[in-house]
């Protein structure tokens, strides 16, 4: 499962240090936002070319671990 993590690279000057795939300019939250707003794997696909269906899980994984936060109780 990890290894789909090194398909998200974050470079200084591209895409304003944001997170992309595989060092193109394809951010990671355009993905997301497109798999919010019901646009299928499959068009993505046909959309962008250069992706690959791990890509797009990579895309998932990256936002499953940041949204996973310690839990404080009182």
């Amino acid at each position: 499962m990890s290894e789909l993590l090194t398909r998200i690279t974050q470079i200084p000057g591209q895409c304003g240090g944001r997170p992309c795939i595989r060092g193109m300019r394809i951010r990671v939250s355009d993905i997301l936002e497109m798999l919010a707003e019901n646009v299928s794997a499959s068009e993505i696909l046909e959309d962008f070319p250069d992706l690959e269906p791990e890509d797009i899980q990579a895309c998932l994984l990256f936002a499953a671990r940041r949204t996973d936060f310690v839990r404080l109780t009182a």
